[in-house]
């Protein structure tokens, strides 16, 4: 026999399957299937950080405060633009101190009436942070909110722009705000009402010009009877003829009128009551102001000496700076110079500048 298996044996044998193994006592459990995955959490908000705005404007309001207690203010002024919630303003005004929002608008008005001891409405243009300074004490002190002498904390900033500057003033010792403090009452012989009003005319003109251009100007406002003796007409008075309720600066459709005339060499010259007498006028005053700042003209030295000369109030216009500028007894009292528009180009160190007007 061969011991050698044929190859057709080798293909059919089939190999002994092995038994399963038995499990020793209890029978085996199924693997433990496994849990999904839980959700991923969102991760914590970061805490909020005040923005640099809104720590400036409470560091502010609070050294407002404490600065009015201890030089012993009575007033704290505050401009309403500048302050996002008015309900902020509510702790500066307290049993001895006075609380003067600073408002450009009826709306602004309103909303400030809640926290103010009183609201004052100034011109609603674009100045400077010490413009926006100015024409505020200024008009406050024809209405008597201020006394000469008197120690005061003003908070401002640009328009809508938030707080950022803080002043403390003496009325009179300022010698840019208001440099004497024996000036006659401003409402002696021009109603404040129109003082008021033709400042804010001025200031406007300045800002908005005619037509885009910039235009000078000269106002007299008050004692009309004595300043027509220091005038001669450049031109045929553009006023004459007229009913005096169609010709007052207090209405507000004249104000189109002044911006046309303004292009007029010459002064307006007004009643204290309002009342437009004449324009393109020219001044000839006999006494002299008071040495002028360098750099201005023709325009302020008429306009100091017409003040000098008589008991009338003057408010000019730059037409190269825009500046509007008050004098009175001769000299000037304060100027406020009109802001740079923003995107507006500032002249070049190397541009030679206007010449004086």
């Amino acid at each position: 026999m061969s011991w050698i298996k044929s190859s057709q044996e080798r293909e059919t044998t089939v190999p002994s399957q092995s038994k399963p193994a038995k499990t020793r006592g209890k029978t085996a459990k199924a693997p433990r299937r496994k849990k999904p995955a839980e959700a991923a959490k969102p991760p914590a908000a970061p805490p909020k950080v005040a923005k640099p705005e809104a720590i400036m404007q409470t560091a502010l309001l609070a050294a407002a405060a404490d600065v009015a207690k201890q030089v012993g203010a009575k007033t704290i002024f505050v401009y309403r633009d500048s302050v996002e919630n008015v309900a902020k303003l509510k702790a500066l005004r307290t049993k001895n101190v006075k609380l003067i929002v600073v408002v450009r608008n009826d709306k602004e008005a309103a909303d400030a009436a809640k926290v103010a001891t009183r609201t004052l409405h100034v011109p609603n243009v674009r100045l400077t942070r010490m413009g926006r300074v100015k024409v505020a004490v200024l008009l406050s002190f024809s209405q008597r909110l201020l006394k000469p002498g008197e120690q005061f904390v003003f908070l401002s900033g640009v328009a809508a722009g938030g707080l950022d500057t803080l002043i403390v003033m003496q009325v009179g010792e300022e010698y840019e705000l208001l440099q004497t403090i024996d000036q006659p009452k401003i409402d002696e012989h021009v109603k404040r009402v129109v003082f008021e009003r033709v400042l804010e005319i001025a200031v406007r003109l300045a800002k908005e010009g005619r037509e885009g251009k910039p235009v000078g100007a000269v106002f007299v406002v008050g004692d009309s009877g004595n300043v027509r003796k220091y005038c001669d007409q450049n031109i045929i008075n553009p006023f004459r003829g007229y009913a005096d309720d169609e010709k007052n600066v207090l209405d507000d459709r004249i104000s189109e009128t002044i911006r046309e005339f303004s292009l007029i060499d010459g002064a307006f010259i007004i009643r204290g009551n309002g009342t437009i007498v004449s324009a393109g006028t020219h001044l000839r005053p006999n006494i002299p102001g008071k040495p002028l700042p360098q750099g201005l003209g023709s325009r302020h030295a008429a306009a100091a000496a017409i003040t000098a000369t008589t008991h009338s109030i003057a408010i000019t216009i730059s037409e190269s700076t825009g500046t509007v500028r008050v004098w009175r007894r001769g000299e000037m009292i304060t100027s406020i110079e009109k802001a740079i528009e923003p995107g507006a180009g500032r002249p070049s160190p190397l541009m030679p500048l206007a010449g004086p007007e």
